[in-house]
Order: C-alpha cells, then sequence, then structure tokens
C-alpha cells in the first residue's frame, strides 16, 4: 500500500504561551487601567504602548472606543451590559496574554467586582491593576466632551462619578495621578514596575 509523504498527522498539541513568547523574546503581561472618566487612562496606555514598542516589545492596547465600536457595539450601559462588557474584553485580553503579546486596557471598570472578574478571567499571576486617582475636579475640568456637564444635567444616566459610584483599587499594583505627575514621570513608574516582567532575562 502507497502512502503519501506529503500528509503529516495531526499535531498532539496547540502551540503554548511558552513557545509564543520565546517567539517573541518577551513575557506578556496584562497592564490594567482603572479611573474616572477623563483621569488620563487612555493618555498614558497610549505613551507606555509607545516607550514598550521602542523596545521592541509587542503590544495591544484595548480601550474603550476599539472594543464599543467593534466586539461589544451591542452593549449599553446598564449594570448587566457593563458587566459583560468587561467580562468580554477580559476573554479578549487572556487570548492575547497566550500569545504572548503584552496587553494594555484602559476602561473605567468601577468596581473591584468587576475588576476581580477581569483578574480572575485573565490569571491574577498575570494581572496588574494600576489605579489613575486623578482627583474628579481635575477629570472635569479636562472634560472636552462635556460628558460630566451633562450628567450633572441629567442628560447621562449612570455617569460614574456623579450618578454612578466609583470604587477605589484595594491593592493596586501602582497608582498615578495625572494632575501631580507628568505624562513622562507616569510612564517612568511604568516602566519600572512592568519591565523587569516582560524582558526575557
Amino acid at each position: 500500500m502507497m502512502t503519501d509523504n506529503n500528509i503529516y498527522p495531526i499535531f498532539d498539541r496547540m502551540l503554548t504561551r511558552r513557545d509564543k513568547e520565546e517567539l517573541l523574546g518577551q513575557h506578556s503581561v496584562m497592564i490594567w487601567f482603572t479611573g474616572l472618566s477623563g483621569s488620563g487612562k487612555s493618555t498614558v496606555a497610549i505613551a507606555l504602548e509607545r516607550e514598550l514598542h521602542k523596545r521592541g516589545l509587542l503590544c495591544r492596547i484595548l480601550d474603550g472606543d476599539n472594543i464599543r465600536s467593534g466586539i461589544n457595539n451591542n452593549l449599553g450601559f446598564t449594570e448587566a451590559d457593563r458587566v459583560e462588557n468587561i467580562r468580554r474584553i477580559a476573554e479578549v485580553s487572556k487570548l492575547f496574554i497566550d500569545t504572548g503579546i503584552v496587553t494594555i486596557a484602559a476602561f473605567i471598570s468601577p468596581n473591584n467586582d468587576i475588576r476581580e472578574m477581569a483578574a480572575n478571567i485573565i490569571g491574577p499571576d498575570d494581572f496588574l491593576e494600576v489605579y489613575v486617582s486623578t482627583p474628579i475636579e481635575e477629570c472635569e475640568r479636562r472634560d472636552v466632551k462635556g460628558l460630566y456637564a451633562k450628567a450633572r444635567k441629567g442628560e447621562i444616566k449612570n455617569f460614574t462619578g456623579v450618578s454612578a459610584p466609583f470604587e477605589a483599587p484595594v491593592h493596586p499594583a501602582l497608582t498615578l495621578d495625572t494632575s501631580v505627575l507628568s505624562l513622562e514621570e507616569s510612564v517612568n513608574k511604568l516602566l519600572e514596575l512592568i519591565l523587569p516582567r516582560i524582558q526575557k532575562k
């Protein structure tokens, strides 16, 4: 009986996270920014991504704009939808982590339960919570979209910090107040925290 040498048996396993990390020359981790609207989460996340990219580290940012307009475009802002929004983000983040990619999320994620859910999906050992603790007065002052003003007039319901609560993280890996720290100072503090974990020895 003839056999075709071009036919190979199915491999008995998928490539692992370790295989992907070896290929990329880095360790993956989840950097999860939480804080009020206007606190500086996305600004710091984007600056961090650029600094890591300069060092040859592959990153992916997930934030409200690119998630709400795509994978979560069917979700509103009810309590149930907010939980589902974060659950899906965490599941997508886990896929990136398992592919060896440094993953950066910037979401209000307003309470400890919702962030704990995300950490449990991703894996607590891979989850670095960064609290952008900028005071609400400064967040409102920066508010170019006028969201806080609309919320205070009752035009936006369930707005975190105004008509919905925000719970500060209990034990964040790092706290950044962007009303005190410059963008460069914030990023440098992040690099001190992250680089030892993600750079291959």
